[in-house]
This record gives structure tokens, sequence and C-alpha cells, in this order.
């Protein structure tokens, strides 16, 4: 029972994030590859066809492959994360301009993100 409750939930994420990629490539503030990547890790177990059809994929299933067997990114892959970050971020914080409380939480979040991004290894 508890086994199968958890396939159902990582099922259930799989596919939130795979929903959430596709709206990523539409929408520049939300990263596309973060969230396939999530989509792969919770479908290995979960969703069998899910995970086959994520790496298969000609467009991003080569990225994935290369993080499931090596966990680097393409150092393009890298600098676009970093910039994307970094401008959704400010974006944000103009909009929040007045609450200085937010700024900083923001700025906070930002700097994490990219240090995350930063530490990831690249494919040589």
């Amino acid at each position: 029972m508890k086994k199968q409750f958890k396939k159902i939930i990582y099922t259930i994420l799989a596919l939130t994030f795979v929903i959430l990629g596709i709206i990523g490539i539409f929408l520049p503030i939300l990263p596309t590859t973060p969230f396939l990547i999530l989509a792969v890790y919770f479908s290995v177990g979960s969703c069998p066809k899910l995970h086959s059809m994520l790496l298969s994929n000609k467009y991003v299933g080569k990225d994935l492959q290369r993080w499931e067997k090596e966990k680097v990114i393409k150092h393009e892959s890298k600098i676009k994360a970093m910039l994307l970050v970094i401008a959704s971020f400010t974006l944000s914080m103009f909009l929040v301009h007045p609450r200085v409380e937010l700024q900083v939480l923001l700025l906070s979040l930002c700097c994490i993100l990219l240090v995350i991004v930063w530490r990831l290894k690249e494919k040589e």
C-alpha cells in the first residue's frame, strides 16, 4: 500500500514537472531543463513510459540522458540558466520595489540559485 502511494505521488510529481517544463519553453522566466531533470528523476520507477519518452525526446533527450548518467550539463546551458535566474529575479525585484524586505528575500534566493547552478558539473 505504502509503495503504491509513493508511486502515485512520484507519477504526479513527474507529470507536474513535465507540464512546468513545457510551460517554460514559452515563458522565459521558467527554466525548462531543471523541471525536466526533476521529471526524469521522479519518473524512473513510477512511470517507465514517461521516463523513456523524456530520454528519447529529440530536443532534450540527449541532455537528460547526460544528466542521468553523468550528472553534468553543457556549459551553454549553465550560462543560460544563470542569465535567466538573474533576469527573472531582477524583474521580480523591480515589481516589488517599495517592499525592501521582499527585495532582500528575492536577492537572497537569487544568490542561492546562482551558487547551486554554478556548482553543477560541466561537460568537458
